[in-house]
């Protein structure tokens, strides 16, 4: 596969959606509002346009057998079998995007068996649209800028540090621990996009998820993942293992700890003691 020729071909299909989505969300139209069930959200017209967008233009411009295809609207999404993956949140912040907070993203990346090689994040009420292939660097454009290169900072002293967690998806577990990592602030920002770009571009060093009645699915970290990495950053389990992608259960349960780079294994060894403390209490 040749990968910065597919980018060129998804480019402007990132920007396509997220003209879609903003059509939506200026309209006072009807959004169709559903609950997808007690720990999964909502949905609205506006993630199964975008869906059916972008299934239709990656068939269209690509052999249909060449891949296969895992969305967060998808009814049934099955694990991959095939070498190529696309992995597609059409509307990651649906809750942000209902409220019209403006904090959400589209997200597109292509795996190579259970690991991201490509990734596209656009944040359409930004005009940004953030880039990435494995081993290339990670990239952050609008529509009147070229792309521009993205670094982590370089923050470690305890009392520089910024953490980034959800919103909405908390839990007593989270509390807990983000209370005791070290920490100058706690920003509370929606969409896993918004929240792993925000790294990505030096904004802020750490972000923690824990699971506990549902988690993250492939399709909130997989695009995120790799524009983080790719701009020198981390994101693993706290135990420091990889996400691996395309697995028969898309949940992505545990401590997830995306970061910087430069503090990601003094705080895996932090929260693995805070695990172990809490374990054994």
């Amino acid at each position: 596969m040749e990968l910065p020729a597919i980018m060129e071909g998804v480019r402007s299909l990132a920007w396509q959606v997220s003209d879609l989505l903003m059509d939506y969300y200026q309209s006072p139209q009807d959004l169709g509002i559903r609950s997808k069930g007690p720990h999964d959200g909502e949905v609205t017209a506006a993630d199964l346009a975008a869906h059916h967008l972008i299934l239709d233009s990656l068939q269209t411009q690509f052999a249909p057998e060449a891949f296969s295809y895992r969305s967060e609207e998808d009814t049934q999404p099955q694990a991959s079998t095939a070498e190529w993956t696309w992995v597609i949140d059409p509307l990651d912040g649906t809750s942000s995007f209902i409220r019209r907070t403006g904090e959400f993203a589209v997200h597109l990346a292509l795996t190579r068996g259970d690991r991201p090689v490509l990734a596209l994040v656009t944040r359409p009420a930004q005009g940004e649209l953030y880039t990435a292939i494995a081993g290339q660097g990670a990239y952050c454009e609008t529509r009147t800028q070229p792309p521009q290169r993205l670094t982590t900072s370089h923050r470690t002293a305890p009392d520089q540090l910024i953490a980034i967690t959800s919103r909405s998806h908390r839990n007593p577990s989270l509390e807990r621990l983000i209370a005791a990592l070290p920490k100058a602030e706690d920003r509370h920002i929606s969409s896993m996009g918004g929240k792993l770009v925000a790294i990505a571009r030096g904004e802020a060093d750490y972000f923690l998820s824990v699971s506990e009645y549902s988690a993250p699915k492939d399709w909130d970290y997989c695009a995120p993942e790799l524009v983080l990495t790719e701009a020198g950053g981390c994101l693993s389990r706290s135990d420091g293992s990889l996400l691996r992608y395309n697995q028969p259960d898309p949940n992505q349960w545990g401590v997830i700890l995306g970061s910087n780079g430069a503090v990601h294994t003094t705080l895996c060894q932090s929260l693995q003691s805070l695990t172990a403390a809490s374990s054994g209490s």
